[in-house]
């Protein structure tokens, strides 16, 4: 959902140090310097004018050439001008260093999912309602090439069913990241949270969960892979299957059987197919987008706040069916 500030105007920071130039770009701190901000939104930054990074905050690395701090308060006390942050770091913890940014007068943008919790997010946005600031839970998935037309071709058709195929490597991906295994770290469903963001943009109706089977290898405190059913309006079938152990080539495919023929989505959304023709194919500009959207939010000051993906995903462990698979070691 999109919700306006309070009082009708422009989300603004609370603090003078915030205050900037109109026209100038956006004085942004980049928080979790790991491998998704190294990847995607450092170079996204770099690229996008509206922005400057001018602050990151790690407990492990730094950026050359910007002004590096440990935590949120060792940034805020040293009363560097700030106007927003974007949050890299890992769900678990996440709120308490949002809040800490929101409660000092700063719009936050945050990595998918955007919590641990789905309360945590309602908090959140509150706070920032409360606020008259900016937060938005991005999820990038959605920004790929082919989603938005997708949606469109689909919102002209009837839906008959539905089938997801997301398998991934885990070891490529998140190499050593022994957090995403654990509580809160999602497992499978880090990945697999992408699926479920794209089939809530491009479906016209609420997805509903009817089952799910949990794949939890011996060890480890998060499933390794997930077999889903889901409902679509009245009575379309949604099947998602979610493996975090492929290796070879990735899958990331959803296919949807319409009355007037099938739409596939490849490649994370990146390619799109109808009845076998390639219609489009993109380059990656998912976190690009995320950003343009962001500035666009704080300009108009708005926040973007949806948590359908996740809430699919905190279903899918309340009425899931849990399976014990074979020890897993990175």
């Amino acid at each position: 959902m999109t919700e306006m500030a309070t009082n009708g105007e422009p989300a603004r920071s609370a603090r003078e140090t915030t205050q900037r130039t109109r026209g100038a770009p956006l004085r942004i701190a980049l928080v979790g310097i790991g491998k998704i901000a190294r990847d995607q939104h450092i170079p996204a930054l770099e690229k996008d004018a509206a922005f400057e990074l001018a602050a990151t905050v790690s407990r492990n690395h730094q950026v050359d050439g910007v002004r590096a701090f440990r935590d949120i308060p060792s940034l805020l006390e040293a009363g560097l001008p700030i106007d927003a942050v974007s949050l890299c770091t890992p769900p678990v913890g996440r709120h308490a260093l949002a809040r800490a940014a929101l409660d000092a007068g700063l719009h936050v943008m945050l990595e998918k999912p955007p919590g641990a919790t789905v309360s945590e997010v309602e908090d959140l946005a509150a706070r920032a309602r409360a606020r008259n600031l900016t937060l938005f839970t991005t999820w990038h998935s959605r920004e790929s090439a082919a989603v938005d037309p997708a949606r469109d071709w689909l919102a002209r058709r009837t839906i008959k069913s539905v089938r997801t195929t997301w398998k991934e490597d885990i070891r490529h991906w998140h190499p050593g990241q022994d957090w995403i295994l654990e509580p809160g770290g999602l497992g499978v469903f880090d990945p697999g949270i992408n699926a479920l963001s794209i089939l809530t943009s491009i479906l016209p109706e609420r997805l509903m969960l009817r089952r799910a089977t949990l794949h939890f290898p011996a060890n480890r405190q998060a499933p390794i892979a997930a077999e889903l059913e889901l409902q679509h309006g009245a009575n379309d079938p949604v099947v998602v299957e979610l493996d975090f152990l492929q290796v070879g080539p990735q899958s990331w495919d959803i296919e949807v059987e319409t009355n007037e023929g099938t739409l596939l989505l490849r490649e994370g959304g990146r390619r799109l197919f109808i009845d076998g023709v390639e219609q489009l194919a993109a380059e990656d500009c998912e976190y690009p987008r995320l950003y343009r959207r962001f500035d666009e939010l704080i300009a108009a000051g708005t926040s973007d706040v949806d948590v359908s993906p996740q809430q699919l995903v905190a279903d899918a462990f309340m009425i899931g069916r849990r399976i014990e698979a074979a020890p897993f070691e990175f």
